[in-house]
């Protein structure tokens, strides 16, 4: 079998695109405190004051390789904590997703 450039240049890149779709979630930076941000549903921040809203986005593909659902939103939530922890909030509500990769989150302060 005759291996042509194509085929090893083929064989060189697909391990290594794979490798960084793998490692893209390590590249989210995870700040101080973000432990102490919790996740809640618009239905229970009645008692809350409004922090502002944050629209975060991440890498949702790496070369031709779509990363999965799991660790996008992952990485969008922990971008939401960071910011969270950033604006003196202590909770961050989901919001829209406009497209794959990219949300809106509410944030408040809900704990004295």
């Amino acid at each position: 079998m005759r291996f042509t450039k194509r085929m090893l240049l083929t064989a060189a890149i697909v391990p290594l695109v794979a490798g960084l779709s793998g490692c893209a979630s390590s590249f989210i930076d995870v700040k101080k405190g973000t432990e102490r941000v919790s996740v809640a549903d618009a239905n229970q921040i009645a008692a809350c004051q409004s922090k502002g809203k944050i629209t975060v986005s991440v890498l949702a593909k790496v070369g031709f390789i779509t990363r999965s659902a799991e660790d996008v939103e992952a990485n969008l939530l922990q971008m939401a904590r960071n910011n969270a922890v950033d604006a003196g909030a202590d909770t961050v509500v989901k919001g829209e997703s406009q497209e794959f990769g990219k949300r809106t989150f509410d944030m408040y302060k809900c704990r004295p």
